[in-house]
């Protein structure tokens, strides 16, 4: 599914214009990036999951056409984990109210 699908979707279930839910797509990917990129916060999404910056350390590597060692230094890269409900749901299990 792309993004064109997923504005088409919204448009279709909601009835509202597509110039508005492109815009409120792109401003809800806006949101998520910024806090992620500038805040280093992670997002949390209640019964879907999480947008979470995990911080990956300094490692040694090899650069195999030089046949040299490098470092590569500590950094930090997005990843999601998906909430407790929505796995069950992946999984075909019946979603319990509590979670």
């Amino acid at each position: 599914m792309t993004k064109a699908d997923i504005i088409n979707e919204i448009v279709d279930r909601t009835g509202i214009a597509r110039c508005d839910a492109a815009a409120a797509v792109e401003a809800f990917m806006e949101v998520v990036k910024d806090n992620m990129v500038k805040n280093n916060e992670n997002v949390y999404l209640r019964g879907f999951g999480s947008f979470i910056v995990k911080k990956r350390a300094e490692k040694t590597g090899r650069n195999i056409s030089k046949n040299t060692t490098i470092i590569i230094p500590e950094h930090n890269i997005p990843a999601f984990k998906p909430a407790k409900s929505f796995l069950q749901m992946m999984k075909g299990e019946e979603v319990t109210a509590q979670d």
